[in-house]
């Protein structure tokens, strides 16, 4: 069985980080945001395909210098296609009911439900869905009682919503999907999803977490997500920890830290260094960078080899 990760955008919400590297692997929670998605997978998914645009060279290195346990194809797109161009464009490799994702998905699916539920439907697909207290920022979805798909909103006005569930950007599909995708730039969502209801596309609620990644705000909450429900983690000898304030929960693998204060929701990379006094709460500081002594850090992410200077506030920012 195949999976395909839709991973074709440029990462722009996350510049200036991603100019040095592709969204994919930057560092959440300990793993490449794209291992998020790799690692659930069930075992009878053997290949994973992704669909990439930018700085494929970066991903090929990745993925030959870590195993990741599953077959590794990088497609690239020449130009942007949509969801479903980015779809039509893998198609020779989709020759079995096959998983797809958005990339910048972090969530706690449980797939093999999901892929059980699909089979017993004999549908053309089944779409992920997500329930969200105001859907009018989103793609509303709509259901009947046998889970059936019978319509899509597109971010309706308060009050006009169908329902509250909106498409979480993880699916399963049939073969057959790639038949009703033109050639060229097409959306999934708004030009192909309506025209196969009467196919049998359904949804498949689920509980937990789900947060689109792709921004620094979005990013972070995954973080903390992810943090919390592992408690944390101390990945560095203790010794070198003496004197410093640990609050909350955290992952800590930084070479150097002086005495400080670390947390919440904080990613201390290997090869990072922390200085005396550094406050720093709802951030990423990625491998080699230095914050420097009195140094107050919050809601950023710092890229690796950035520096932070003695005695700055860093607030609500990508420095890279």
């Amino acid at each position: 069985m195949k999976a395909l990760i839709l991973a074709g955008g440029l990462g722009t919400r996350l510049r200036p980080l991603t100019f040095s590297m592709p969204k994919p692997v930057v560092p959440l929670a300990g793993r490449p945001m794209v291992r998020h998605i790799i690692d659930p997978l069930p075992e009878e998914v053997d290949t994973v395909i992704l669909a990439v645009s930018y700085m494929k060279d970066y991903l090929e290195r990745y993925f030959q210098e870590n195993d990741v346990g599953r077959e590794i194809v990088l497609v690239n797109e020449d130009e942007p296609l949509g969801t479903g161009g980015a779809l039509k464009n893998v198609s020779r490799w989709l020759d079995d009911t096959f998983f797809a994702f958005n990339g910048d998905v972090i969530c706690s699916l449980d797939l093999r439900a999901m892929l059980e539920a699909h089979r017993k439907r004999r549908g053309i697909g089944t779409m992920a869905l997500w329930s969200v207290d105001d859907p009018s920022a989103f793609g509303v979805v709509a259901t009947d009682g046998s889970g059936r798909i019978t319509m899509f909103q597109e971010k309706p006005a308060p009050g006009e919503e169908a329902s509250n569930s909106i498409n979480a950007g993880a699916y399963i599909f049939e073969p057959e999907l790639l038949d009703h995708i033109p050639d060229g730039v097409v959306s999934l969502e708004r030009e192909v999803f309506p025209h196969v209801l009467h196919r049998g596309l359904y949804g498949h609620a689920f509980k937990g977490y789900w947060v689109d990644a792709g921004t620094r705000e979005s990013f972070l909450r995954a973080q903390r997500i992810l943090l919390d429900a592992g408690g944390g983690r101390v990945a560095c000898p203790v010794r070198r920890l003496a004197g410093v304030h640990i609050v909350g929960s955290n992952l800590i693998e930084a070479t150097h830290v002086e005495p400080s204060t670390i947390g919440p929701n904080v990613h201390l990379e290997r090869g990072a260094r922390v200085g005396r006094g550094a406050v720093i709460s709802d951030s990423l500081v990625m491998a080699g960078a230095v914050i420097g002594r009195g140094a107050t850090i919050s809601g950023s992410m710092i890229g690796p080899g950035a520096v932070v200077e003695d005695g700055a506030v860093i607030s609500d920012t990508i420095l890279a």
